[in-house]
């Protein structure tokens, strides 16, 4: 399978500093840098995700993000944690990939109403696409990942609904 290209004039939110940086048409996005702290918008690592930080990455970036809420007692989340960071390194830039401590984000957890760990929760637009909770194997986790793309292309390429009439 081919992995979308992010089109230009995508807006992505740096996972150093958090700020948000466009891409100009043709740029490279994994050669891309922050434009306010410099860093490379995309290391190839899952990131360390926050309450603070949350806003940034899912409702003012275009880029998709993979969350993988986990602890750190935990064994299943630590045998996944290989596999979520060989993907990472795989799908940048076409997805973030960020990391949520569920004991030291309760806040987060409590949002996502997390129950088990570990889940994985796809957003894209400020919204959950999908989500699985449990340890996968790699293969399964490309799957899951591709399924969660196709439908986010699907709702980029769907006609618009019309916006509702205020009173």
């Amino acid at each position: 399978m081919t992995q979308p290209t992010p089109r230009p004039g995508r807006t992505i939110a740096c996972p150093t500093c958090d700020a948000l940086t466009t891409l100009a048409a043709g740029e490279d996005a994994k050669a891309a840098r922050c434009t306010a702290c410099g860093g490379p918008l995309f290391t190839g690592r899952p990131m360390a995700l926050t309450a603070a930080r949350f806003d940034a990455h899912t409702g003012q970036s275009d880029v998709p993000l993979v969350i993988d809420f986990w602890a750190d007692w935990c064994g299943p989340c630590k045998s996944m944690a290989p596999v979520f960071e060989a993907l990472a390194a795989e799908f940048e830039p076409h997805i973030r990939f960020a990391k949520v401590d569920t004991d030291a984000e309760r806040e987060l957890a409590s949002y996502f109403r997390i129950s088990s760990i570990p889940t994985l929760s796809f957003i894209h637009a400020h919204r959950e696409v999908a989500r699985v909770a449990g340890a996968m194997f790699a293969g399964d986790l490309r799957r899951w990942l591709y399924d969660a793309l196709s439908q986010t292309e699907e709702e980029e390429t769907a006609a618009p609904e019309p916006a509702p009439e205020t009173p």
